[in-house]
């Protein structure tokens, strides 16, 4: 076999023993620390749509000559049905990581991983020049290679693939910035995730230049060193096709004055787990969904007038937000926060919404905060947590009882409307005796 193929199929070539496993009903193929032996087991991987290479060093291989193919091998290659390749812990050389690169334009492979492998040296890219591939996601988590910085020479080369790619992830991989030339090569990128990375608040400006991702509709930045709402607001400005963006997990901060406009078509926003306790703004106009959960937030009063979706748990809300803010909303999550009740007045109107969760409060269980969860439940729109998730943390008679098995009859509960009935029989009698 082409010594190009064995590198294409089998980037995982050592001295140790190794083979390929097959899951038929998986359709995936893993293999392990291939060696000249054992290579013949690759075989075994061509029905797969899914193959894995785990273990190997290709340093070794950088003199060997990589010839062009000839139609037999060109057409087996095609004949595959390898959709994704994932390569991990792998030393990749870079210069051989170029050479191999184009061969892959003969497959119909469309998503590339590479975990927990080091890139080493710097590859020459000439040879990709106009060169199309039909891969559409590539993904690269926990790597290390060299700075991207000073790099849009390489890109450049690439951009005849680059520039069809859909999905591109660079994660947990020390990234601190994504210079402008770069981003405007990734003409058609939908998503982008550089979650777990060290950009800062004067990286994102840069990255997100005039230009830049121009399709580019989620957007990933979980994670980071970001500190300012209002920087990165101004930084993502210009992706005006941006409808998904992802800030949790990072320690913002308010402004003191922040007049950014967020794009028109943010639909999804993920704040949580970034230390806010207050909510802040502005606010994307027309987002769907808002996740604000894991903060410690005790009041949330702004007003969404397409808001679909709100998430709250794990704050510090003692009363829902009023309902009367979101008249589209369809679901809330008030879970492990510190509220006691849910008046009636307030379940009225949340009775309106196909999915309240709040469980994991500590309620107080008295006629009207009892009564309350058990009418709402009643309706149907509790979820999975009732009623195993909602417990009494009060009166101390009924500490650690689960709120549906409070007793909140009329007699109880409501005795003034017994008794007003009864009142008037009498009085109506006395008159009628006298």
């Amino acid at each position: 076999m082409n010594v190009a193929v064995l590198l294409l199929l089998g980037l995982g070539l050592l001295e140790a023993e190794g083979r390929c496993f097959f899951s038929r009903t998986q359709e995936r193929c893993v293999c392990y620390n291939l060696s000249q032996e054992s290579i013949g087991s690759i075989i075994q991987c061509l029905p797969a749509s899914v193959v894995e290479f785990w273990g190997g060093e290709l340093e070794k291989y950088i003199a060997f000559p990589i010839s062009d193919l000839d139609p037999s091998t060109i057409e087996m290659l095609g004949s595959l049905t390898v959709r994704k390749i994932i390569f991990g812990d792998l030393l990749v050389p870079e210069i051989l990581l170029a050479r191999v690169l184009r061969f892959f334009s003969y497959t119909h492979v469309q998503e590339l991983v590479f975990e927990s492998c080091i890139f080493e040296g710097r590859g020459s890219w000439a040879e990709m020049a106009n060169q199309d591939l039909p891969i559409l996601s590539l993904r690269f988590h926990n790597v290390t290679s060299a700075p991207l910085t000073g790099r849009e020479q390489d890109f450049s080369s690439l951009s005849s693939w680059l520039e069809t790619l859909q999905e591109l992830a660079v994660t947990s991989a020390h990234v601190t910035s994504l210079p402008c030339g770069i981003g405007r090569v990734f003409r058609a990128l939908r998503s982008l995730d550089v979650a777990q990375n060290s950009l800062g608040d004067d990286s994102l400006m840069p990255a997100f230049c005039e230009g830049a991702f121009p399709q580019l509709q989620v957007l990933s930045l979980r994670h980071n060193n970001l500190t300012s709402y209002h920087s990165v607001c101004k930084s993502v400005q210009l992706l005006r096709e941006l409808q998904h963006l992802d800030l949790s997990q990072n320690k913002l901060m308010a402004d003191p004055s922040s007049s950014c406009q967020w794009p028109v078509a943010l639909r999804f926003f993920n704040l949580s787990n970034t230390g806010l306790d207050e909510v802040l703004t502005p606010l994307p106009p027309s987002l769907e969904v808002l996740d604000m959960s894991c903060n410690h937030l005790h009041t949330v009063d702004v007003s969404l007038s397409t808001l679909k979706k709100l998430f709250l748990n794990q704050n510090m809300l003692q009363a829902p937000p009023s309902v009367r803010n979101y008249p589209m909303l369809d679901t809330l999550d008030l879970d492990n926060n510190l509220i006691t009740e849910l008046p009636l007045d307030e379940v009225k109107l949340l009775g309106h919404l196909w999915d309240v969760a709040a469980a994991g409060n500590p309620y107080n269980c008295t006629c009207s905060g009892a009564e309350g969860l058990q009418a709402l439940a009643g309706m149907g729109h509790l979820g999975q947590g009732w009623p195993q998730g909602y417990t009494c943390h009060s009166p101390p008679h009924y500490q650690g009882r689960l709120v549906k098995d409070v007793p909140v009859s009329v007699l109880q509960c409501n005795s003034a409307a017994v008794i007003a009935p009864v009142c008037i029989i009498l009085a109506l009698l006395g008159v009628a005796g006298a």
